[in-house]
């Protein structure tokens, strides 16, 4: 178990047994999009405006299934799914794709409240799919099932129910939009850690003979004072300033560029 997996998995159970249904504090912490931008002001008098539930609605569950079910969900897949990201990014990942839940649900189904970890747990889920899509996935325990696949299934059933108005009371939109969201924060944060990644990797494979020209660096090169230098070393030198007359300086290695770099004072 990791640590924020831990944490959010007791937050929620614990608020499951505090609030229930029905209670003045559970509907002041429910998403609902006409109180969030202060529309419906008879919803509860005298508090039309309630953007704080954009984040706490993901701490409501309507009923011992609904906690028992995306709680489990989060205890399978959230784990790796943190060590593999840490805890900051595991942490941008479970919210934004909550909130995108809830964007979902103003989007889609204004007029209706939102309660539940769903959108927040998809999008944990969905990270496992995307970080490993052929992890087979038991169903039941028995029914092995690809994590993609998974994945394509819930994206479907969620679409389709959306749009026809199946499944009671379930916020299939909101399900959607945590996938959603969850995908694009993912991407975006591939790409960055990529650029990172070859900004890093290009400092450390930089060399002072790349800042100028081949024939720069070729005459800098000439001026190394062969005479100061042990005989192997001299040696090699001149091994390598014979190879780039001969091939160029595309025929040097790295560690090679960097030798004669260092050998010429650079």
């Amino acid at each position: 178990m990791t640590p924020w997996v831990n944490r959010l998995l007791v937050v929620n159970i614990l608020v499951y047994l505090v609030l229930r249904p029905g209670t003045l504090l559970y509907d002041l912490l429910t998403l609902y999009p006409p109180a969030v931008v202060g529309i419906d002001r008879m919803y509860i008098p005298g508090m039309p405006f309630r953007p704080w539930t954009l984040v706490t609605y993901m701490f409501l569950h309507a009923g011992l299934g609904h906690v028992f079910w995306n709680m489990l969900m989060l205890f399978f897949f959230g784990p790796r799914v943190e060590a593999r990201m840490g805890g900051r990014g595991f942490l941008l990942l479970y919210f934004l794709s909550g909130i995108g839940g809830a964007a979902f649900a103003f989007a889609f189904s204004f007029a209706s409240p939102v309660v539940g970890a769903s959108a927040a747990v998809y999008g944990v889920l969905m990270g496992f799919v995307m970080y490993w899509p052929r992890e087979p996935i038991y169903i039941y325990g028995v029914l092995p099932v690809p994590a993609g696949w998974l994945a394509a299934a819930l994206v479907f059933l969620s679409l389709y129910s959306g749009v026809a108005g199946s499944g009671g009371n379930t916020a299939h939109f909101a399900h959607l939009g945590g996938l959603v969201w969850a995908v694009a924060f993912l991407r975006l944060r591939d790409r960055y850690l990529g650029k990172n990644r070859r900004e890093f990797k290009g400092k450390v494979n930089h060399t002072a003979s790349m800042d100028g020209s081949e024939r720069e660096a070729r005459m800098r090169w000439a001026s190394i004072n062969l005479g100061a230098m042990h005989d192997l070393n001299r040696s090699e030198v001149e091994e390598l300033l014979a190879r780039v007359d001969r091939d160029g300086i595309v025929s040097l290695s790295l560690a090679e560029r960097q030798f004669l770099d260092r050998a010429s004072g650079r």
